[in-house]
């Protein structure tokens, strides 16, 4: 049984992995001294010059200063690997090496629940961006996970605030310690895909405070993130990139974030709008102009319309250098006025990582002793299903990766079962957008299975490959789902397969849950296996045969049904006014399921192993504004694993309407046979506190909470009271 306890004694084999970067003091100046020579730099450059780096260059760039040497800012999408090279004009570039390593999606590295593989998730970004000449990587995506068909979930995080907030740091830590930028996206309440450049997202305070913002204020606070993006949508009736509430008053206000707020691609709609609030940099182009050739990137709402604006003394020029001034402090904290880290590409490490990544997310939602299957009794293997051959890596959208190389299910099993095992393959369905099933590739693939001593199949979701990534997408930019059912007809499919092998294991890909009503009871196992990058076959392989210990769990809950999940039950859906309502407010997620006791096909936090762990032992104390949290988890059974410790809160006595109770700690802990380990967790007053709309601040008041330790949401194992 292999399971990753850490990461250090792979990323040791290249002694300069962890420590290229510049460990978050990227200059060797003084932070006065930076500003001193911003401000010289200033009083040298011409309005011109000012308004020319406040907007796009070309697709991927922001203006520089040749004459004072500054260079243009370059930006490359990426949040789980660099983006291939697409040219200054959006034409992608032929015969370069811009292969990346495919790290796996968003909710793969959520589901892991390692704050340490976050940092290594982030080092491998940064150090292939570095190498790549990149300065800003576009990433993290910290969304919230809100419905289940948003078309972007995957690139996201989870449905929880906390969760989403201790993952980031990481990331951004590890992308910024190689001496590149991240980027905090989408600012804010961007959760669905519909319209996105239109739609009004109408919030309240308070949930844009407990929900969507806990994530960017993590990573500005503790990350210490360079960059944020601004959303496309609305929100409250005023677009997020001329948002000066959001931006000025909450980001870079309270929050203190001292980077620069960009533009998603087109997102900014007027002049006035964009240049008056906290928006530093506009990026994005006309994409009919630039396919005419003609595209003039002089012809933005914060480009040469300013030189009249300022002229004619509508605009100050102290806004135009407050926007260089963050700009160009970017640029010193990435060193592009000195020498950076040189980065490195699609190394044996970063393979590592990647792979180490993928063990720990694959999440095993239901094992009826049919897991793992023993090589050693299997001579025959039927694997059915069309996820089971299809890359992913190149589709999705933005987020789309060249891989170096990706290791799809099949290969995966065929890597590691060799020429011992005899493995078949039926796809099953086609993947066609009207495709329904196919009653000859169903009779294959039942008849393969009858005969096999394992079967195994892999389907749910896919990415779309063409251009305007549409191309039969679920999982992918710009489009969100039209229900939850399994498309290409593969619920009649895997209810064949189980009637005629009822050991078939279900394991399915992609960015988030499947209406698994039709077979779900019947299913004996079920794999969760996301978007697992580049070494995802590989690590599916050694789990369903038990080489590794799966310790994944859920980042988000998995509802029976569509209308079963808060977003659906309690809020509106954008209207023929484009207006998104979310009258679930502050219930999303598993704060909807436990709240208003409605059972999930999977909780929150859900996640079986091969081995089984006790909780024991829960011991509260307050000391001043703090709580002190004591657990013991012991492994119990025969195999070595990891288990995640989970701390709920609940306010048993509250003057608003609460959630039943919230994550507010975890900690993974990975233990041998019969070993134990006591988890000691401070829990701040952060913990039990509400924002107060009328006060507008947070509000702990006093009473009993109970802490709950649990294993998921729903599986809650021990229970204390502490009076706050």
């Amino acid at each position: 049984m292999r399971i990753f306890r850490s990461l250090i004694p792979i990323l040791l084999l290249s002694g300069s992995f962890l420590m290229t970067g510049c460990q978050n003091s990227p200059s060797s100046m003084s932070p006065e001294a930076v500003e001193a020579r911003i401000d010289s730099m200033l009083s040298e450059m011409t309005l011109e010059e000012k308004i020319d780096m406040i907007h796009a260059s070309s697709s991927f760039t922001s203006g520089g200063v040749e004459r004072l040497g500054i260079p243009e800012l370059v930006m490359s999408d990426g949040p789980h690997g660099v983006r291939h090279e697409h040219g200054r004009d959006w034409v992608k570039d032929e015969g370069v090496a811009d292969s990346s390593t495919y790290l796996p999606v968003g909710t793969a590295l959520a589901s892991t629940w390692n704050e340490d593989l976050g940092y290594q998730f982030g080092s491998v970004l940064g150090r292939e961006a570095a190498f790549r000449g990149k300065d800003i990587i576009l990433g993290p995506g910290l969304n919230i996970i809100r419905s289940p068909l948003n078309g972007r979930n995957f690139e996201y995080l989870t449905e929880d605030p906390f969760l989403n907030a201790r993952m980031v740091v990481g990331y951004v830590r590890g992308v910024q310690d190689q001496g590149v930028a991240a980027n905090a996206k989408h600012y804010i309440a961007n959760t669905l895909e519909y319209d996105r450049e239109y739609v009004d997202v109408q919030v309240s305070e308070r949930a844009l405070r407990e929900i969507y913002l806990p994530g960017f204020k993590a990573a500005v606070q503790e990350g210490g993130v360079h960059t944020v993006m601004a959303a496309y949508n609305k929100v409250n009736g005023v677009y997020s990139a001329h948002h000066q509430y959001l931006l000025d008053d909450v980001l870079k206000g309270e929050y203190g974030f001292e980077g620069a707020v960009i533009s998603d691609w087109n997102a900014v709609k007027s002049t006035m709008g964009a240049v008056q609030a906290g928006l530093d940099i506009e990026m994005g182009s006309d994409l009919p102009m630039l396919a005419t050739g003609n595209v003039d990137y002089s012809k933005f709402f914060m480009g040469d319309t300013l030189l009249t604006l300022v002229g004619d003394g509508s605009v100050e020029e102290s806004l135009i250098d407050e926007k260089v001034r963050r700009i160009l402090r970017v640029m010193h904290r990435i060193h592009k006025f000195d020498e950076r880290p040189p980065g490195a590409y699609n190394t044996a490490e970063h393979q590592a990582v990647a792979r180490a990544i993928a063990d720990e997310a694959i999440v095993l939602l239901k094992n009826e002793d049919t897991l793992p299957l023993q090589q050693s009794e299997v001579t025959s293997l039927a694997v059915v299903g069309a996820n089971a051959t299809r890359k992913h890596a190149g589709a999705g959208g933005s987020s789309q990766v060249k891989a170096f190389y990706e290791i799809t299910p099949l290969e995966g099993l065929q890597n590691l079962l060799g020429s011992n095992v005899d493995i078949s393959f039926s796809p099953g369905y086609e993947i066609e957008r009207e495709g329904g099933p196919d009653q000859a590739l169903i009779q294959d693939a039942a008849e393969a299975v009858s005969g096999a001593d394992a079967a195994i199949f892999v389907g749910g979701w896919i990415h779309g490959y063409s251009d305007d990534w549409n191309d039969n997408a679920y999982d992918a930019e710009v489009l969100d789902k039209p229900d939850m059912n399994l498309p290409f007809g593969q619920d009649e499919l895997i209810k064949a397969v189980l009637e005629a092998n009822p050991n078939t294991v279900i394991v399915l890909v992609g960015g988030g849950p499947v209406d698994m009503r039709a077979w779900q009871h019947d299913a004996k196992s079920i794999v969760q296996a996301w978007y697992a990058g580049m070494e995802g076959g590989n690590a599916l392989a050694d789990i369903l045969f038990g080489n590794v210990n799966p310790s994944g769990k859920l980042p988000m809950t998995f509802p029976e049904r569509l209308e079963d999940s808060g977003a659906h039950a309690l809020a509106s859906y954008p209207d023929e006014n484009l207006v998104i309502d979310k009258t679930d407010d502050i219930y999303v997620g598993y704060r909807y399921f436990d709240s208003f006791n409605i059972e999930p096909a999977f909780a929150f936090g859900h996640g079986l192993s091969y081995t089984t762990f006790d909780f024991s032992d829960l011991r509260v104390e307050k000391q001043d504004d703090e709580v002190t949290v004591q657990v013991t988890v012991m492994n119990t059974g025969s195999m070595e694993g990891a288990e995640v410790i989970q701390i709920y809160v609940e306010d048993k006595e509250a003057s608003v309407a609460r959630p039943t109770k919230e994550l507010k700690a975890f900690e993974k802990v990975f233990l041998a046979p019969g070993e134990s380990s006591t988890v000691t967790i401070v829990l701040e007053e952060s913990a039990f506190s509400f924002f107060d709309e009328n006060a507008m601040s947070w509000v702990a008041e006093p009473g009993v909470f109970s802490i709950h330790a649990g294993s998921s949401s729903r599986d809650i194992r021990q229970t204390a009271n502490v009076e706050w």
